[in-house]
């Protein structure tokens, strides 16, 4: 009988064990996945440093020490609103083929097996879940992205389609001048929508344009003309190659964490946070807690790690329900990211918000109030 077994190997899975495996270190934890590491993620790659404050909670400070940081961020807004400032602390990007094996490897070393392995079937037993009827364990954590099959299996729909985005990823040649800073560039067309490029560091960045599933479906165009064509319309500096898309299943406010004995964590569980596409910081998050709750609780542990999960995110998650709903508005973001323009406070603020778990305090929700309904709140 295993004590945990993972299901998905990406940062949310990686961090489950991970955590587990510190917290006790004589826990026996399975870890799961469909492919071998490393292997490609269609993603933004971004690690923002609050990221990297979860890998220093799982014991790996030093885990991308040897990418370069990046120290600016470059906000354009759908009405051509622009700020650019140095961020409060620096981000990183790493390639996921890079990261997740990195984590991997790490899960690895502290003694979790890693095995390959496309889960088809649970079982559920009154102390333990049964996977495709060979693998017994007392907790599961569901960690197998945005299309989860455990998610499926357990009966939790589907994140719906008007909460779900579709971005397109690829890599491009970087000039010198733009390899200092990470930009996005928002569209009125469409909106929400927006494309970006991430500097790696090697001179290429990662880039992308990412869309709601229904904006897409409304064009009535093929989904590759319409994403491949707005990324270039957007960056057409950066000619991408290597180009995959993905869903984003975003957060809807409140996330079901699971149900029994079997925890989703990551994208499984639709934490993605709605106003930028953000989902590796609740991936580890997410995945730590989980973590946590199967190896601290003697019996069923989504009830441990509902509460940490609350307590850890809930009023974040909250403040991007609200701001996203405000957010359909393209004014909205115009008036923000003016703001945001003006005073570095508030710049700092929308990034926590758009990468961490910062909240909005009533004054600057008001100012950016203020500053929209003088603008003809469109």
């Amino acid at each position: 009988m295993w004590d945990l077994a993972i299901i998905g190997g990406g940062p949310a899975g990686s961090a489950a064990a991970l955590r587990a495996k510190q917290l006790q270190p004589d826990a026996r934890v399975l870890l799961l996945d469909k492919a071998d590491f490393p292997r490609d993620k269609a993603c933004g790659d971004g690690i923002a440093a609050h990221c990297r404050e979860e890998l220093a909670l799982l014991g790996l400070p030093d885990l991308i020490a040897d990418y370069r940081p990046v120290r600016r961020l470059t906000v354009v807004s759908p009405g051509g609103v622009r700020v650019s400032a140095t961020v409060a602390r620096p981000n990183h990007v790493v390639p996921r083929k890079v990261f997740d094996a990195r984590l991997v490897d790490a899960a690895r070393a502290r003694g979790v097996e890693v095995r390959r392995h496309r889960v088809r079937a649970l079982a559920t037993h009154d102390d333990h879940i049964v996977i495709d009827g060979t693998v017994a364990a007392r907790a599961v954590v569901a960690a197998d992205g945005a299309n989860s099959t455990v998610r499926r299996l357990i009966g939790i729909p589907a994140t719906p389609e008007k909460h779900t985005a579709i971005a397109v990823r690829g890599y491009a040649d970087l000039p010198a001048a733009d390899d200092d800073a990470q930009l996005i560039a928002m569209q009125e067309d469409g909106w929400p929508a927006y494309a970006w490029s991430f500097p790696i560091g090697d001179g290429t960045a990662n880039v992308g344009f990412g869309m709601l599933l229904p904006r897409l479906h409304a064009t009535g165009l093929p989904g590759r003309e319409v994403l491949h064509g707005r990324l270039a319309e957007l960056l057409p500096h950066l000619p991408a190659r290597d180009l995959r898309a993905h869903h984003l299943p975003l957060s809807p406010g409140r996330p079901r964490p699971g149900v029994g004995r079997v925890m989703l964590v990551g994208d499984a569980a639709g934490l993605i946070n709605p106003l930028t596409g953000e989902g590796i910081y609740y991936a580890l998050v997410s995945g730590r807690l989980a973590g946590e709750a199967a190896v601290q609780t003697a019996g069923d542990p989504l009830p441990a790690y509902r509460r940490k999960l609350r307590k850890a995110l809930g009023r974040h998650l909250r403040t991007t329900d609200v701001l996203a709903w405000a957010a359909q508005s393209s004014g909205f973001i115009d008036a923000a990211i003016g703001t945001a323009a003006q005073r570095k406070e508030v710049f700092d603020l929308l990034v926590d918000v758009g990468l961490g778990a910062g909240t909005v305090p009533l004054p600057l929700a008001w100012a950016v109030a203020r500053r929209w309904l003088l603008n003809g709140k469109r």
